[in-house]
């Protein structure tokens, strides 16, 4: 029995078994680098892509205020968030500029009716004619008509929704924040019981709102939630 030549062939077995090992590591590796930046270049650009990434939403209604928007939009640009504004026609007028800034830096821009009404308690024609108006005033001014709604109180028919072709974005956190000047308790009623894919509501017309607001994602950034717009949440 020739045992030389069966040791020289039991150690090219393990070389080979070593080699293989090697490069299914080093394969692995290279999936695993690829996936690491293409989920960086994704957490950028703002996109959730998958159930680790702690993406949510802010969103506020009811603006544009001339003095509190403006605040607000001072300091997304300071923390480098994007959020979605509902705006009510009827503020519209007046405040061009701040919604040419709200959509030159990067923000959501959506209908949230002319008068602020139920749309449900309207009959269609008027209800068509709250949310119609809207859009014009908007696209006057940004040159682009929404393509999403937030129905006041989240009250709208199917019936609405397929005659004005947009989708409705309601919410998942609620502080209720026109209801009080308690800034504490607001952030607190956020911050306790967000999770990912969170929309997140408030109000840009109150100083408290968006003292609040800023707070709220101060403490969710120190926590690694991704701040995006609604459309992206409801897309991811």
């Amino acid at each position: 029995m020739d045992y030389k030549k069966q040791y020289h062939n039991y150690i090219n077995k393990i070389m080979i078994g070593i080699g293989s090992i090697i490069i299914m590591a080093m394969l692995a590796l290279a999936i695993f680098v690829q996936r690491a930046q293409a989920d960086k270049q994704n957490i950028q650009s703002g996109i959730c892509t998958d159930t680790t990434e702690r993406c949510v939403a802010i969103t506020f209604d009811d603006g544009p205020n001339p003095k509190s928007t403006q605040r607000l939009l001072d300091g997304l640009k300071e923390r480098n968030v994007k959020a979605t504004f509902f705006l009510v026609g009827k503020n519209i007028e007046g405040n061009e500029d701040v919604i040419k800034r709200m959509y030159e830096e990067g923000h959501l821009i959506g209908n949230h009716t002319y008068t602020h009404v139920q749309l449900d308690t309207l009959n269609v024609n008027m209800a068509r004619s709250e949310i119609i108006q809207t859009n014009e005033k908007i696209t006057e001014v940004i040159g682009q008509c929404p393509k999403y709604i937030r129905p006041p109180f989240g009250a709208y028919s199917d019936k609405l929704l397929s005659e004005i072709n947009m989708m409705p974005i309601l919410w998942s956190v609620d502080p209720e924040d026109w209801a009080t000047k308690d800034i504490r308790a607001i952030v607190n009623k956020v911050t306790k019981n967000i999770k990912c894919g969170d929309i997140i509501l408030l109000h840009d017309i109150y100083d408290t709102s968006v003292e609040a607001a800023l707070e709220i994602i101060d403490i969710l950034q120190s926590q690694g939630y991704i701040f995006v717009t609604a459309d992206q949440i409801l897309l991811d």
